[in-house]
């Protein structure tokens, strides 16, 4: 017997709630899955929802979860990457075909992932607080006891803070976080371009910052466009044909003149790392544990194996949920894939953030090189995808 109380269920809590599940049954657990916000039993489309791009290893992670065929009907496959610097020679080209995959990655919608995921609960054994929160925190002798907003207490062997990258928790709880700021903004919104993305996905650098578009079902793309916090703001507040307008002269012309643009959001943007991860009794995950930038698109990848991880480390566990040796041994197996994803994503960020003319030339020397030498860029497209040296 056992308790485990999920703190957040979005895509992160819901993906621990969902892997530990048909164990926890076996084994006689109860998962407490606790949620803000109450998701509706019916999925709306919209042009406006946020979307996450989906590695390849997370699609396989998925499979093994018993989902990815739901989620695979809104997923848009990216079949190529291009990743250019603007009005530069540089350039290269990552195709799935070369990597002997069936994309490189997916363009998913949030709402329609977290859709699929809470479908697949089991009610026998994921208890849904929902829309419930939870206030404080106490560390009892084997546990945690949680006091929820409306004064209802649960005490659970492990407590796992899957609540976001402002938790509050974690602060409360005195885990100190280690904060990189990049002294940039990302305005994210969708976009139609005028030609068919085809499934290509494009990674643009520009002396103002990088750019992302993402190929969306209904030919729309997932727009993240990196720039100082005033220009962000100066950008959102523009009319739309002023704002497209602007796109098209960074972006150029490789899908036509673009068509429309949603709703557009401001997210300032730092590397955030929490201090501590895992204590008797609690671990933090997900964007709680480390929020990346999302220019590299790992962040979400790297939380989600993180899950599978620590899934797998507490049902190969005899020692019962929440001891601290088993946490720690989790943590330990992670570290070197959070050190490699993180300094990939910080030194991505940081190399095609400096209009320096020195870093200028390097950036476009390495972008030709990785294109002309294929070691390279199968190195960089498996860092992409999230790929183990033999998972494919």
């Amino acid at each position: 017997m056992g308790r485990l109380a999920i703190v957040g269920g979005g895509l992160v809590g819901a993906s621990l709630a969902l892997a530990l599940q048909k164990g926890a049954r076996a084994r006689g657990w109860t998962i407490d899955l606790i949620e803000p916000f109450e998701p509706g039993n019916e999925y709306q489309p919209s042009y406006d929802a946020r979307s996450t791009a989906l590695s390849y290893g997370t699609r396989l992670i998925y499979q093994r979860l018993g989902v990815w065929e739901r989620i695979a009907e809104r997923a848009e496959p990216i079949m190529r990457i291009h990743v250019s610097d603007r009005g530069r020679a540089g350039a290269a080209r990552l195709d799935a075909s070369t990597e002997q995959v069936p994309a490189l990655g997916y363009v998913v919608e949030n709402a329609w992932i977290g859709h699929c995921l809470w479908q697949a609960l089991d009610d026998r054994v994921v208890v849904r607080h929902c829309p419930a929160e939870v206030e404080r925190m106490q560390p009892l002798d084997g546990g945690y006891r949680l006091i929820l907003t409306d004064r209802q207490q649960l005490d659970c062997d492990l407590a796992v803070l899957a609540d976001g990258g402002r938790s509050a928790l974690r602060e409360q709880l005195g885990i100190e976080i280690k904060c990189t700021p990049y002294d940039q903004t990302a305005l994210i919104a969708n976009v139609t371009p005028g030609k068919p993305h085809g499934g290509q996905a494009f990674e643009r650098f520009t002396d103002s910052g990088p750019m992302a578009l993402l190929p969306l079902q209904d030919n729309r793309c997932a727009l993240v466009w990196t720039r100082s916090e005033r220009d962000a703001a100066r950008l959102a507040a523009l009319p739309e044909a002023e704002f497209l307008g602007e796109l098209q002269e960074a972006f150029g012309y490789r899908l036509g003149g673009f068509q429309q643009v949603g709703a557009r959001h401001l997210y300032p943007l730092m590397l955030v790392e929490a201090e501590e991860q895992v204590r008797s009794g609690l671990v933090v995950l997900g964007n709680a544990a480390h929020s990346l930038h999302p220019i590299a698109g790992q962040g979400y990848n790297l939380s989600l194996r993180d899950t599978e991880a620590l899934a797998t480390a507490l049902l190969n566990s005899a020692m019962g949920l929440g001891k601290l040796g088993v946490l720690q041994a989790y943590q330990q197996q992670q570290r070197t894939d959070q050190r490699l994803t993180v300094g990939f994503s910080d030194r991505l960020t940081q190399l095609f953030g400096d209009s320096a003319r020195l870093s200028t030339a390097a950036r476009n020397v390495g972008l030709l090189g990785l294109d002309l030498l294929p070691p390279a860029k199968t190195w960089f497209a498996r860092q992409a995808m999230g790929l183990g040296v033999r998972e494919r």
